[in-house]
């Protein structure tokens, strides 16, 4: 997949210190996602912090997060970003096996095997807002019976909301993976 917009070769990036911050939050590289990202030094910024906070800054359990990002990945076809975060997801006790059941949500959702019953609706709640934007009194409530902390369930709607804009960016502008 070729950019629709070229990238800006890496000693060329500017401002130097918004390139450095996000740096910092990479620990110490860049992204195909940050080089496109500093086109735009001001949005690169606002979304450095954002998903920064996303990433490491929620109560929400981790294997949660990056489950409702993986799902996100697989229902909008940004194999970007599920190349960035399958890795994520088996590092915080996601397995290969759920990786590779959820390239079909629908079977996934009725999967007692390999996910648990918050795992479920998490899988349900990402696939409605993914798919649908509004999500069913039914699904919101079975979420709120397995995970009833106001708190995590904004979070996680945080989490599906910010990573659906992850996705839409990287495959609207078609930014290759590295």
């Amino acid at each position: 997949m070729t950019p629709r917009i070229p990238q800006v070769p890496d000693d060329q990036l500017m401002p130097k210190e918004v390139v450095a911050t996000i740096q910092k939050r990479r620990g110490g590289t860049l992204l195909n996602l940050d080089r496109m990202l500093l086109n735009s030094p001001a949005y690169a910024v606002g979304w450095n912090s954002f998903l920064g906070a996303v990433r490491t800054g929620l109560s929400l359990d981790a294997s949660l997060r990056e489950l409702a990002i993986c799902v996100v990945a697989v229902l909008n076809r940004a194999d970007y970003e599920l190349v960035q975060h399958a890795p994520e997801f088996l590092a915080v006790g996601g397995t290969q096996a759920q990786l590779d059941a959820i390239n079909d949500v629908e079977a996934a959702l009725a999967n007692i095997a390999l996910f648990s019953d918050v795992e479920r609706a998490v899988l349900d709640f990402t696939r409605q807002m993914t798919c649908n934007v509004q999500v069913s009194n039914v699904c919101f409530d079975r979420l709120k019976q397995v995970l009833p902390d106001a708190q995590q369930q904004v979070e996680l709607a945080g989490v599906i909301a910010a990573y659906n804009m992850v996705s839409r960016f990287l495959e609207a502008l078609q930014v290759a993976p590295e």
